[in-house]
């Protein structure tokens, strides 16, 4: 009896370092796919995510009457627009310059704005104006003073709400944005955009 239990641990540790050696030694798989293509892992907000909602968004807001109202009163002129801050007040990480980035291309892309630098940009821009003036030829420098100014910044905040039970669990986004006239502070759009994911996993955890 003794020498059949001690075979059976012996058979069993063998077969645990085979285990642990094999998971230890194996190399990750990688497979490329197109970026467009949507690839939900965690169930958390993702590049689709921010892809999505920036160009429903910002084609809700292009279609409401503000910005017809706008051409009308500067006789054809296109707005200039600057995205603001976009908080996330949701209970994950979230890359908000993507999301933001995402919110400028959908702008520019539209052909029915101009879109105006970013504070950081701008700072960064005046100083290579101010070494112009210093270092430069006077046919090839750009004067100070000529900057466009926004006439609307895009402001907005991502919010979420977990709702979870052991393997189940449901996470809801909300993500609001409003346009505001600098001019006088009044708000000329607001949006907002709900994604709702349902995630199960498996109660078996390795």
């Amino acid at each position: 009896m003794k020498s059949r239990s001690r075979f059976a641990l012996f058979i069993f540790i063998s077969f645990s370092c085979i285990f642990m050696v094999t998971a230890c030694s194996s190399k990750p798989i990688v497979k490329r796919v197109e970026v467009d293509k949507t690839v939900d892992l965690s169930g958390r907000w993702n590049d689709t995510d921010s892809r999505l909602v920036a160009g429903e968004m910002i084609e809700d807001c292009l279609n409401r009457p503000w910005i017809n109202k706008f051409t009308v009163s500067y006789k054809g002129r296109n707005p200039d627009v600057i995205v603001g801050t976009v908080v996330n007040r949701s209970h994950e990480h979230i890359s908000i310059e993507t999301f933001t980035k995402d919110l400028e291309r959908a702008l520019i892309n539209s052909g029915r704005v101009n879109f105006v630098a970013s504070k950081t940009e701008r700072r960064e821009l005046r100083e290579e104006r101010f070494d112009m003036a210093q270092n430069s030829s006077i046919a090839t420098q750009k004067a100070q003073g000529q900057e466009a100014g926004a006439d609307f910044m895009l402001k907005g905040t991502i919010n979420t709400i977990i709702d979870e039970i052991k393997g189940e669990k449901v996470a809801f986004y909300q993500v609001d944005l409003e346009l505001i006239n600098l001019l006088n502070n009044r708000k000329v759009w607001i949006g907002d955009k709900k994604i709702k994911k349902y995630i199960t996993r498996s109660r078996f955890k390795f």
